[in-house]
């Protein structure tokens, strides 16, 4: 587990904040003003909130920033004895945002936070101000969901390479050394911009996984596509026609070789077919990465326009 103070050479310096509502030491920034309204910032797959430093310090001027750290990722815990699928995630991030009483949420949403923050909204819709999906999928009950799913995992390196880690029984040990592999890790999902690799960078994302004990997170993710063990949450009628009048932005990076645009944003636009799409040329995966004040300036726009 990472040291709650670590700010890894000074490029994350936010203050941590912890709270124990979802059975576990859930970690979080928080950071601008008490009485702002609340952007609620979600990672994937195998980050944590360190991709969403640049964006922090941007938005918190006018708003409240809230980044927390799924379930064994981050600075969060990673209990033993615990799921860590996708219903598993949206159950810690519903009682985090009870416990806190959040709010007019905006949603920031990226790889996996994408499933798990449109959980959030089917149980909490009335909590929820605006969805802003990066490179985040959508998920809200669509008729062709598993059809697409199934689709983007046959044509993406990521999923083909669980399938076949899985079949051979390797997938445990493997992301089992995260903390030592996490660089080949984050460029099978992809980002463009090999300039962000440094020292600190690379001990911000490896830090999480110093032993196997400690990527259960990580392993759980991807293992719960091999075993088919993620459940979406569907939400109901009220939830669906609260959801579907909420302002909405995509911005996808077109790079993305983990989530194809092709597959994943018609299920943005079938929910939201009058949002912005706003699509990245040469941009990946981890768009946070490659392109983070492009994205922050988009999503500032959007936040001051609705």
């Amino acid at each position: 587990m990472i040291e709650a103070e670590a700010t890894f050479d000074g490029t994350f310096p936010f203050a941590p904040h912890f709270t124990n509502a979802a059975g576990f030491r859930m970690h979080y920034v928080d950071e601008g003003p008490d009485d702002g309204e609340p952007v609620l910032c979600l990672h994937g797959e195998p980050t944590w909130g360190y991709l969403f430093r640049h964006l922090i310090p941007v938005m918190s001027r006018t708003h409240r920033v809230l980044v927390p750290d799924h379930m064994g990722f981050g600075k969060s815990g990673t209990p033993a004895g615990r799921s860590y699928w996708l219903q598993d995630h949206i159950d810690n991030l519903d009682r985090f945002v009870l416990a806190l009483d959040l709010s007019q949420i905006t949603l920031v949403m990226h790889d996996f936070g994408g499933p798990v923050g449109m959980g959030l909204a089917a149980r909490q819709p009335q909590r929820i101000r605006r969805i802003i999906s990066v490179n985040g999928p959508t998920p809200f009950g669509q008729a062709d969901l598993v059809e697409r799913l199934t689709a983007n995992a046959q044509a993406a390196p990521w999923f083909q390479w669980i399938a076949r880690a899985h079949a051979g029984g390797v997938l445990r040990s493997v992301l089992g050394q995260l903390g030592f592999n996490i660089l080949s890790t984050l460029k099978l999902n992809g980002f463009e911009n090999n300039a962000v690799i440094t020292d600190a960078w690379l001990s911000a994302y490896g830090a999480p996984f110093s032993d196997p004990a400690e990527c259960v997170g990580a392993i759980g993710w991807a293992e719960g596509f091999a075993l088919g063990a993620h459940r979406f949450e569907q939400p109901g009628p009220v939830a669906f026609e609260i959801i579907r009048d909420k302002p909405a932005l995509a911005i996808w990076g077109e790079a993305d070789r983990t989530l194809r645009a092709a597959h994943f944003l018609p299920l943005f636009s079938e929910l939201f077919p009058q949002a912005p799409v706003e699509r990245l040329a040469g941009v990946g995966h981890y768009c946070f990465e490659d392109a983070p004040d492009v994205i922050a300036d988009l999503i500032c726009n959007f936040i001051r326009r609705s």
